[in-house]
Formats: structure tokens, C-alpha cells, sequence
């Protein structure tokens, strides 16, 4: 009987043994099969979980890239030579058709606005960027019919020596129509492939977090690399008075890019529109109205609302995730702040009024946006200077001796080509040799933060005016002396260069810092928001450059910028922006230095815990 209960209690120790070894094989095959797809709220084509072997990674941010590169060659074979279209073509002198193209450039990042909106509330980004790219060609093929059937009259017409002749209202209608389509379609489309391309990677995953960071360079490169054919090859054509061939270069770029990115439909992750934000916004705004008279606690002592148990869970599966609470705009706060009139009966419980109580993370999303409004007003001026490269930059080069070695001869718009060598050039410099040196040295992996380089990109952005400024001093003086145009146009290759820096640290950290600090439902209006801000640029360019030639012009002088640029000082107006900018500059690092990073559920803990296995 002993041996008996021995060998009884033998068995009972076995199979518990064996039983909790079968738990612990289940949950590794649970977690096994959990990392086969993605935990962020991503689905696929059809709706389902995304799997991580078949959907994401580098092969559909690969395509969205080569469809970035595609996209942008079509848009840069209309947007970089327009000012000379305009003044060749269409007739008009260099202020007016400058501030025509800064107009026309704005407008196309005004419509970003529209394009994220449509996203982030109902359209999600895949059917936003398939609608508006569909737009996109259909502007460029009108344009390239407009212009081979009516624009180009005389036959020949459009190089520097025959100009065309007169338009008539119809004719110049169908021209504005076309350009304007093709602002909408470009315009709607780029907030939403950037935004789209990074969604490819899921966050919570360590090697596709770091591919994520490392997507928005090559975005960046991928978008100079597609226009550098457009700075170059198309610019010499159009120069030389091939426009409608440029124009259907452009078509066919665009409409290839479309059938790509249609391509890789099965292959991308997808996230679901979080609903209209303009309703979040003003529900936030609203309930904190209403309880204006209401006393706030201490710091600390609120009782806020929030989400809980399975409610958090419903909205998790969404892929939106809880905004922690944060000091400052302690107004908005009293949205959130529970009071006994904010529940309503409804059935066996009672519910909140979404117009009198909001939730926390909802307070946070409004906090938010109002955070990120101080750094997006700095960047407008710096895209000041970023759209002189395609017109006054261009208009200098037109003034420069163009002819560099035996009879050839660089159109003006092709001196780009430098901006985006540069571009290339430093995103490697900066990834492959300045981010290891500084995060040595700062002892932070991230090396420079986002608010970092975008300061170093409005230093960069100073340099390259004071350099604009030199060359034109030095190419009037030489024209006043009677050496018109003896000044080569190499000597604009500077400035160039100094732009296609400045972008690197600007606009990809820019791109980074927006897309990572918005809230998940409003990604597409992050990035729409880098784009907006050189949509403003192009606005207030053109009012300084009209509010500069009103007062300069004067009692019949001509004015810093007048149509023949011997008569006139433009290498002051150079100056003046990089007064302006250098102002900027110590705004923009009050600003920084007020500015605090939203903070997300799991996302804040985690990257706590690793600063401090960091500085141990």
C-alpha cells in the first residue's frame, strides 16, 4: 500500500508537471501567434488583423516610396518651371508671375488640409490617396491638352528668345483649371502617403519602430530623387520651349505612379478613420465652457473622466490609444471634470452627455494641437525662404551667364538639381555620421531630437540667404559695370546646397516630429501640417514681396525687385529674409523650450523604463 501511494503520488507530480508544462507550451504558441500580427489596431485590405508576414514592412513602404518618387517627378515637371511658363507663355512680367506660382504653391498645401480631414475622419488613407491621385492625373492631362492645342501659338513658341502670343479668356480658363486640379490632387494626396507609408510599420515592434523613424528620410530622398528628372532633363525641354512634352512626361509619371500604388493594395496596413475631429474639438471646448463657473480642484486632485475596463478595450481595437493627463490649459480640463449634471438616464444606467463630459484623452487631443501651433507658426517663415528657390533663385539664375563649357547651357530651373544632391548627400550625413556622434555625445540613442534639427535647419536657412544676398551684390555690381550677365550661374550652387541642408533638418524632422506628436486620430492633419506650412510660406512670400516692391518703388524707382533685375536690389530682399529668419530663430527656441510631448498609455512607461536602463 505504501509502494502503492508512492507510486499514486508519483503519477499526481508527473501530470502536474506535464500540465503546467502544456500551459506554458500554449502560451508560448499564444505569444507566437500573437507576433504574427500586428497589435496596433492595423487591418488588412479586407478588414481583418493585419499579419505581419504578408502586409507592412519594407515591401509596401517600398512601393509608396517608388509612388512618392513617381508622383512627385509629375508634379515638380509642372511646379518647377511655372514661372517661366508664366512669363513666356502666358505673358506676364517676373513679379506677377512669381507671386502667381507662391499663390498656386500654397494653395496646393492648403488643399492638404481638405485631403487630411477626408482621411482621418472617413475616408482612411489608402481611399484618400487613391481619390486624389486619380484627380492628379486628370489635372495633368488637361493640362498637357490645353496646353499642345491652345497655349503654345505660335507654333515654336515658349523658349527664352519667341515669346507665345495672346490667350484668350476661355483659353486661359481651361489653363487655370488644369494647374489648379493638379494643386488639388497633389495637394490632397501628400499629407496621406506619408502618413500612409509609415503606418506600415508598427510601432510596438522594436526592428520596425527603428524602420519607422528611418522611413520619413527616405521619404524625404525619395521625393528630391523623383524631381531631380524634373529639375533636369524635363527643365532643359520646357527651357528650350518643349512644354507640352514635359507636360506629358509628367501625365505618364503620375498615371504610373497610380497603377503602382493600386498594385500593392493587398499588401498594405490600413487604419480605420476615428471620426470627424471638428466635433472632438468642440465638444472639448464647449463642456469647458459650460463649466467655467465651476472651481477646479488642486492640482493632482481632479476627478477627471476616462474611459475604463471594456470600454477602453472597444476603443483600443480602433487602434487609438489613451492620452495621459498633463499640466497647462487647466481651462480645458473642466471638460473632463465630472459634476453630477453630466450624466443622463438612459435605460438601466446613465451615460455621459458627450457636450458636458469629455474624457481625458479627448482634453489631451485639443491640449495637443494647441501645443504644436507655437512650432508650426515658426516653420512658416522658414518656408519663406524655402519657396524663393523656385522663383526668385530662378529669376537671379535667368540673369547669370548660363553657358558653362563649350555652348552648354543650364536653364535656370535646373540649378535645383544642387538642392536635392545636397539633400541626399546630408540624409546620409546626418544618419550614417552626425546621429551616432550626437547621440555619444547627448547620450540619447535619438541622437538630435525632432525640435533639434528643426532649429538647425532655420541656422542652415539663414546661411543660404546671406549667400543669395553675396551672389547678387556681386552679380549686380559686375552688371552695373557693364559686364551683364558675366557672373556664371555656378555661383549659385551655394545657396542651393545650403537650402537642400537646411530641408534635411527642417522638413524630415518636421515630418518625424508631426506624425509622432499628433494624436493617433489626427496623423493625416500632423503631416498636413508640415504642409501647410509651406503652403503659408508661399502666401507670405508673396504679400513681402508685394509690401517690399510697394515700398521700394517709390517716386519712380524701380524697387528691390523690379522685371529687369540690373535696375534693382534684390540681393537686399536676400538680406532682409535672413533678418527675418535669424528673428525667427529666438522664437522658435522660446517655443521649443515651452513645448511638452504628448504622453501615451504604455508608449510613456515604456520609454521611461528604457531612459533608465539607459543612464544606468
Amino acid at each position: 500500500m505504501m509502494i502503492n501511494s508512492k507510486n499514486s503520488k508519483t503519477k499526481m507530480l508527473e501530470q502536474g508537471r506535464r500540465g503546467r508544462e502544456g500551459e506554458v507550451e500554449l502560451g508560448r504558441d499564444f505569444k507566437e501567434k500573437l507576433a504574427e500580427y500586428t497589435t496596433d489596431g492595423s487591418v488588412d485590405i479586407s478588414g481583418q488583423v493585419a499579419a505581419k508576414a504578408s502586409t507592412g514592412g519594407w515591401v509596401a513602404a517600398g512601393l509608396v516610396l517608388v509612388n512618392q518618387g513617381l508622383a512627385t517627378l509629375a508634379f515638380f515637371g509642372v511646379g518647377v518651371n511655372l514661372v517661366l511658363f508664366l512669363t513666356r507663355v502666358v505673358g506676364q512680367n517676373n513679379a506677377d508671375a512669381a507671386n502667381n506660382v507662391s499663390k498656386w504653391t500654397g494653395t496646393v498645401y492648403i488643399f492638404s488640409l481638405v485631403g487630411a480631414f477626408l482621411s482621418d475622419s472617413y475616408w482612411g488613407r489608402y481611399k484618400t490617396c487613391v481619390v486624389f491621385q486619380l484627380i492628379f492625373v486628370i489635372g495633368l492631362i488637361t493640362l498637357s491638352l490645353s496646353s499642345q492645342m491652345f497655349m503654345l501659338r505660335p507654333s515654336g513658341c515658349g523658349n527664352a528668345k519667341e515669346p507665345c502670343g495672346a490667350h484668350s479668356s476661355l483659353e486661359m480658363g481651361l489653363f487655370y483649371l488644369s494647374i489648379y486640379l493638379v494643386a488639388l490632387g497633389n495637394g490632397g494626396y501628400q499629407p496621406n502617403i506619408a502618413t500612409f507609408g509609415s503606418d506600415q510599420f508598427e510601432e510596438g515592434d522594436p526592428r520596425e519602430a527603428h524602420s519607422k523613424v528611418s522611413f520619413f528620410s527616405y521619404f524625404y530622398l525619395a521625393l528630391n530623387l523623383g524631381s531631380l528628372f524634373s529639375n533636369t532633363f524635363l527643365s532643359y525641354y520646357q527651357d528650350e520651349g518643349l512644354w507640352a512634352l514635359g507636360f506629358w512626361a509628367s501625365s505618364g509619371s503620375a498615371l504610373l505612379a497610380l497603377i503602382l500604388f493600386l498594385c500593392g493594395t493587398r499588401h498594405y496596413r490600413h487604419f480605420r478613420p476615428g471620426g470627424n475631429p471638428l466635433s472632438r474639438v468642440s465638444q472639448v471646448v464647449l463642456a469647458a465652457l459650460k463649466k467655467w463657473k465651476v472651481k477646479m480642484p488642486p492640482p493632482g486632485e481632479e476627478d477627471l473622466y476616462e474611459l475604463d475596463g471594456k470600454e477602453i478595450e472597444a476603443a483600443t481595437t480602433e487602434g487609438s490609444k489613451r492620452i495621459l493627463h498633463s499640466e497647462g490649459f487647466r481651462f480645458l480640463d473642466r471638460a473632463a471634470l465630472i459634476t453630477t449634471t453630466d450624466f443622463t438616464p438612459s435605460g438601466d444606467s446613465t451615460t455621459p452627455n458627450p457636450w458636458r463630459l469629455c474624457t481625458i484623452t479627448q482634453v489631451e487631443e485639443v491640449k495637443c494641437i494647441l501645443r504644436l501651433l507655437p512650432i508650426w507658426l515658426c516653420t512658416i517663415l522658414y518656408s519663406v525662404v524655402f519657396t524663393q528657390m523656385a522663383s526668385l533663385f530662378v529669376e537671379q539664375g535667368a540673369a547669370m551667364n548660363t553657358t558653362i563649357v563649350a555652348g552648354f547651357r543650364i536653364p535656370p530651373a535646373s540649378m535645383s538639381a544642387f538642392d536635392i544632391l545636397s539633400v541626399a548627400l546630408f540624409i546620409f550625413f546626418y544618419r550614417r555620421l552626425l546621429q551616432p556622434i550626437a547621440a555619444a555625445l547627448r547620450h540619447d540613442p535619438r541622437g538630435l531630437t525632432e525640435l533639434h534639427r528643426m532649429g538647425v535647419g532655420l541656422i542652415v536657412a539663414v546661411a543660404a540667404m546671406i549667400a543669395a544676398g553675396f551672389v547678387e551684390h556681386f552679380r549686380l555690381k559686375l552688371a552695373r559695370g557693364g559686364n551683364a550677365s558675366s557672373l556664371s550661374i555656378l555661383w549659385q550652387v551655394p545657396q542651393y546646397m545650403l537650402i537642400g541642408a537646411s530641408e534635411v533638418f527642417m522638413y524630415v524632422g518636421q515630418l518625424e516630429f508631426f506624425n509622432e506628436q499628433a494624436p493617433e486620430g489626427l496623423k493625416s492633419f500632423g503631416s498636413a501640417l508640415c504642409m501647410t506650412s509651406i503652403s503659408l510660406g508661399n502666401y507670405v512670400s508673396d504679400i513681402l514681396v508685394t509690401v517690399v516692391m510697394k515700398i521700394t518703388g517709390k517716386d519712380d524707382s524701380p524697387g528691390w525687385i523690379p522685371v529687369n533685375l540690373n535696375r534693382g536690389h534684390m540681393d537686399r530682399f536676400y538680406f532682409l529674409l535672413a533678418t527675418l529668419t535669424s528673428v525667427d530663430f529666438v522664437i522658435y527656441v522660446i517655443c521649443a523650450k515651452w513645448y511638452k510631448c504628448i504622453k501615451i498609455e504604455g508608449k510613456c512607461e515604456e520609454e521611461e523604463e528604457e531612459e533608465e536602463d539607459f543612464s544606468d
